[in-house]
């Protein structure tokens, strides 16, 4: 296990959360990339591939807890933008 590798999941496991809870607020898409959510997912993938076929260890655990937050946040993302949507069609119609 490498105490950096951790450490970096760690400090990343710590912005998600928050996110989750600005996207969940805001029910907005302000500011936020479904490509950006996609590409950190393919690297959360990578490293969950990498951990299970080479270095199995506990940070297996953070890579697949930050893959799960990652996936909240992008549902939320498509979440927000039908509300968005739902919303406009209210004001013009």
């Amino acid at each position: 296990m490498s105490i950096f590798e951790a450490g970096m999941l760690l400090c990343f496991g710590v912005a998600w959360p928050i996110s989750l809870i600005k996207s969940f607020r805001s029910r907005s898409t302000g500011g936020k990339s479904p490509l950006f959510s996609a590409v950190i997912l393919l690297g959360y993938v990578c490293g969950i591939i990498h951990k299970l076929t080479h270095s199995m260890d506990i940070v297996l655990a953070l890579y697949i807890l930050n893959f799960l937050m990652v996936s909240g946040d992008l549902l939320l993302w498509f979440r927000n933008r039908r509300l968005e949507k739902q919303e406009a069609e209210k004001n013009n119609g």
